[in-house]
């Protein structure tokens, strides 16, 4: 006598939905399931009712869904948003890059001592051939092609309206991928150039201010963390 599951089993072997996935593109990504950068594909899928094995009507579409090339483990789209380990690390490089020259922008191309701290805080970020000249250079270059703001943005005029800018668009899309300590450390890494020669200028807290702001840190904590800033640990 044939048992329910087996009865199932059967059904299952002459009739059943199939999916046939047709790959639309591919690339590198940072897989959830490996915890590293990966090759994937982008799947599109279609469902098929298939009787004794073939296909005959078409049951809807399936996915898109992205494949891991090494685990083949298949995710939601939205894993492509998160960046991969190698560029991650080129986004904190240039926004540490960003934010130093924001802070020199606002008046530290005249001490030595901040263009030190400066350079030293760009090469701790992985651009090791970074130089004080380099950046004196890169700030005045960007002062002289640029100028001031028109008031309209306080952190323009601190730092010029291209900096400003700038400051946005490399700090925005990198906060989402960063823990608040880590953004409080980039805050706090800008915050130790502009104390190198003394307390803050008011152009200086006004570019951290935005820093802070751009990384998604609220108004409170960024003040409080420019003030913990200025007492040595």
């Amino acid at each position: 006598m044939r048992t329910a599951k087996g009865q199932h089993t059967l059904r299952l072997r002459i009739y059943g939905i199939r999916t046939v996935w047709d790959t639309v593109g591919d690339g590198e990504f940072f897989c959830p399931c490996c915890g590293g950068d990966r090759n994937y594909r982008r799947l599109t899928g279609r469902r098929r009712l298939t009787v004794l094995g073939l296909p005959l009507l078409s049951r809807g579409s399936a996915g898109p869904v992205v494949e891991c090339a090494a685990c083949g483990t298949r995710c939601a789209p939205d894993a492509l948003d998160r960046p991969t380990t190698t560029r991650f690390s080129a986004m904190l490089r240039e926004a540490v890059h960003t934010v130093t020259l924001a802070v020199l922008a606002a008046g530290g191309t005249t001490s030595r001592t901040v263009l030190e701290t400066a350079a030293a805080t760009v090469r701790d970020a992985g651009l090791d051939d970074c130089s004080q000249e380099q950046l004196f250079t890169i700030v005045e270059v960007l002062a002289a092609d640029t100028g001031a703001g028109d008031g309209a943005d306080p952190a323009a005029d601190a730092c010029g309206a291209a900096l400003a800018i700038e400051l946005h668009e490399v700090l925005k899309p990198l906060a989402p991928h960063l823990a608040v300590p880590g953004r409080e450390a980039l805050l706090l890494r800008g915050a130790r150039i502009a104390l190198a020669d003394g307390p803050y200028s008011p152009a200086e807290r006004e570019v951290l201010t935005t820093v802070g702001g751009a990384l998604q840190l609220c108004p409170a904590d960024t003040a409080k963390l420019l003030e913990a800033a200025r007492t040595p640990s």
